[in-house]
């Protein structure tokens, strides 16, 4: 399904845009007319894509060899609502969205996590297990933590 870097980071910079719709919607409802509900809804959703955006903008910008600058932008968009879309249009019309997954050894440009990035590459399952696990132990914690600015 996600057979490019691209394909993966246009399908989350999409979600979070949809994740951030449902928060703003849970906002109104709270305020409009009382349905607390909707922001725990919304804003969980929203929690959970957001983590996992951040994750794949970080799976990407190591697999394109981004520089910080880029990879910061990334990930930042995601703080701004609905700068994912934007951010992924400049991205992939400077061409850092171009290419395929590196799951073969490059001559001589290998990274120290490069062999390992490989591995989970070339077995999707385990990558989707292993950053699926981090991003529900990340919002577990975090929901432990409270909601930003207290309550």
């Amino acid at each position: 399904m996600f057979h490019t870097p691209l394909s993966l980071f246009r399908v989350l910079a999409f979600a979070e845009v949809v994740s951030w719709t449902l928060l703003i919607a849970g906002l109104i409802l709270r305020a409009t007319v009382d349905l607390s509900i909707a922001v725990t809804i919304g804003g969980g959703i929203h929690g959970f894509v957001f983590l996992s955006y951040g994750a794949t903008a970080v799976l990407v910008a190591m697999n394109q060899r981004w520089r910080t600058g880029p990879t910061v932008v990334a990930i930042v968009s995601a703080v701004i609502p609905y700068a994912t879309i934007p951010t992924e249009i400049w991205l992939h019309r400077t061409g850092r969205l171009d290419g395929r997954w590196r799951t073969e050894p490059g001559a001589g440009t290998d990274r120290w996590y490069d062999p390992l990035m490989r591995w989970f590459l070339r077995r999707p399952w385990a990558l989707a297990v292993l950053l699926i696990g981090a991003i529900v132990a990340a919002y577990v914690i975090l929901l432990i933590l409270g909601p930003p600015g207290g309550k």
